[in-house]
């Protein structure tokens, strides 16, 4: 029926980003941003993990088991990290949160939704392929749009101006203060309310 999707708890965040000092700042990493920021409110702490190609952390949060996952691979090959993590602890893609910039949402924007195509985002298409399914959550970070396609590599590869900055730390807090409803597998909830600001 249409509309309809199964609400599950969430074993695994992903955030999406680009390793190495010159990408930290960039639009791009705004799901590592996240992934950095969750990671911090709940005392877990990312180490270097060489078979899942990142870095990850490991922890417990009402009594639900959670990893956090930011791939190290570069974000068009973000997939083989995802992939290798979910499949040694048997993790289902609807068990899957992925942390990521979206440039068809303005920033200040945020949005849960399970399900969809990849909007020409290399990580959220590299992952799909190699889950063979679109089928996971997606936490999407608006940061705008340069306006043409040619300028959209640049564009995500710079960081945000200080007033775009500024919205989508925001957009991040008020995700934050939704996460735990996530990660419990009450994702109405969390859209709700995130939906509604």
């Amino acid at each position: 029926m249409a509309g309809f999707f199964i609400m599950s708890e969430i074993k695994l965040i992903v955030g999406l980003g680009n390793p190495g000092r010159e990408h930290e700042a960039t639009r791009h990493n705004a799901g590592f941003w996240w992934a950095d920021e969750f990671a911090h409110a709940h005392q877990f702490t990312f180490k270097t993990e060489s078979k899942f190609h990142g870095l990850t952390a490991r922890g417990t949060i009402h009594g639900h088991e959670l990893f956090l996952l930011k791939p190290q691979t570069f974000m068009n090959v973000s997939g083989r990290a995802v992939a290798a993590l979910a499949q040694f602890y048997k993790i289902a893609p609807q068990q899957i949160l992925v942390a990521h910039d979206e440039l068809d949402l303005p920033p200040g924007s945020v949005k849960l939704k399970l399900g969809g195509g990849h909007g020409g985002h290399n990580g959220l298409k590299d992952i799909i392929t190699h889950l063979g399914t679109r089928d996971f959550w997606r936490l999407r970070f608006g940061i705008g749009h340069p306006g043409e396609g040619a300028d959209v590599a640049d564009y995500v590869l710079n960081a945000p101006r200080r007033e775009e900055l500024e919205l989508i730390d925001q957009a991040m807090r008020r995700a934050q203060d939704v996460a735990l409803l996530i990660v419990e597998g009450k994702q109405e909830a969390a859209m709700l309310k995130l939906h509604s600001n």
